[in-house]
């Protein structure tokens, strides 16, 4: 099955996994390009509508594939010829191919919210920056252990909400100018430890292969057979809190499990060649702010910094990963991950998960409102609510309502606990699989 990606020049089929990084488009501009892409390997060309256009020069190739148990007789059909799927009669199959097509869903999505207005942008960065300096301004006033727990949660929160906006530097949701995109993306990322071109390449990684169990880059399931390689205290400590939601800046450095490379290294599996220029930059910006803050250190000395900094930066990195996890895990019905023909572009999106966090919703600009971000990832943030609403009704079932969170989303500590319980591998057969669970580890719930 061949699978697709929007961008604002139209859709281009993805790359397949590669032992090096499964895109080859150039890096220096910040809004995906996906005309340099490396030739794909389909099994079908396909018309996506009087819009979409795909290259001629694509030679085809089967792809070998490993159902252990079909969905149905016949071979699964195109994504965009299919007709009908899990949303039509009888029990829903969230595993099974949709009865619409990815047009669909962009056509139903009004034309403004596909608009970036970088002014907009640009005063989000501005009020986040400072809230930033106010909360630390405020909290060295003070300097009341009172006030200090209450600074390090608010302060982690906005270092999360300058990431969500960096975030959208590198979709290029932020604008339409790749420099400005850059300029701000390094500026805030390095600001809180993260090599800005490191991450967003390997984001973009994740974005164009979401739901795949080999080629996805973030949260993916281990396969049973290399769960089992691990030790017994590798597998406790990447299952039981709080471990799993500290491991952002350890996955930055070396991956996990299965992959190798790191974000920093421009010879990393993770980048091409074409992209060693802007590894090196995000590094050198990320290494001036560490030494910054190494400075900083000196001046106003380590307990102090520890408190006004590096605190709400553990802060941070617990708020990424616990909503980058719940965001593709953790629903109360199983929801499949794919291999081989099964995966295509809109049946890996249509796992992901929306999350409703309270209060924190504005200020992490509405990143819970994930399926139509990993779907169309150039729609700004300020425009992902409404463009949500307007595609519930092609969704349907296929469409996972958020619960309501109370002003802070303590609810979501539970079913982050549940989920680290039972969702542990997938089967190394098959090409929809579900996660199984380790009875061996403590605490696992007994298999049915």
């Amino acid at each position: 099955m061949a699978s697709w990606v929007i961008s604002e020049c139209g859709i281009r089929p993805l790359p397949r996994i590669y032992t090096r990084p499964t895109t080859g488009f150039s890096s220096n501009n910040n809004n995906t390009n996906f005309s340099k892409f490396r030739p794909l390997q389909v099994s079908k060309a396909n018309n996506l509508g009087s819009s979409l256009k795909v290259s001629s020069g694509l030679r085809e190739k089967k792809w070998s594939v490993n159902v252990s148990v079909p969905l149905s007789g016949r071979s699964i059909l195109n994504e965009e010829e299919e007709n009908v799927g899990g949303g039509g009669g009888g029990e829903f199959d969230p595993g099974a191919p949709p009865p619409f097509k990815l047009s669909d869903i962009r056509a139903a999505i009004p034309k403004h919210c596909w608009v970036k207005d970088p002014w907009r942008s640009m005063s989000y960065v501005v009020r986040d920056v400072a809230v930033v300096f106010g909360l630390a301004a405020v909290a060295a006033y003070f300097n009341n252990w009172a006030v200090w727990p209450l600074y390090w949660f608010a302060q982690g929160t906005m270092f999360w909400a300058l990431f969500v906006l960096g975030h959208d530097c590198g979709h290029g949701s932020f604008s339409n100018n790749p420099k400005l995109n850059s300029v701000a993306g390094h500026l805030l990322h390095s600001s809180i430890l993260v090599p800005y071109h490191g991450w967003r390449i390997s984001h973009r990684t994740h974005h164009q292969n979401h739901g795949h169990v080999e080629n996805d880059e973030s949260w993916h399931p281990l396969p049973e057979k290399l769960y089992k390689t691990l030790d017994i205290v590798t597998r406790k400590v990447r299952f039981t809190l709080p471990f799993p939601m500290l491991a952002f800046p350890f996955y930055l450095w070396g991956r996990s499990p299965g992959k190798k490379g790191s974000h920093y290294h421009p010879d990393s599996d993770l980048f091409v060649p074409s992209e060693r220029k802007d590894v090196l930059t995000s590094t050198a910006c990320w290494t001036a702010m560490a030494a910054l803050l190494g400075y900083l250190s000196f001046q106003l000395g380590p307990l102090q910094m520890l408190k006004l900094y590096f605190i709400p930066y553990w802060i941070f990195v617990m708020w990424l990963d616990l909503v980058t996890y719940l965001h593709h895990h953790g629903h109360e019905d199983k929801l499949p991950w794919y291999r081989g023909k099964e995966w295509s572009y809109l049946r890996g999106g249509l796992t992901t998960l929306d999350r409703d966090y309270g209060w924190i919703n504005n200020i992490h600009h509405d990143i819970g409102t994930h399926v139509i971000h990993h779907l169309f990832p150039q729609i700004p943030h300020y425009h992902l609510i409404e463009a949500t609403e307007a595609a519930k009704p092609v969704f349907g079932k296929y469409y996972r309502e958020p619960k309501k969170s109370l002003p802070l989303p303590f609810h979501l500590l539970g079913v982050l606990i549940r989920s680290m319980k039972k969702d542990h591998y997938v089967s190394d057969s098959g090409d929809v699989v579900y996660y199984q669970t380790d009875p061996q580890l403590k605490g696992s719930e007994k298999l049915d």
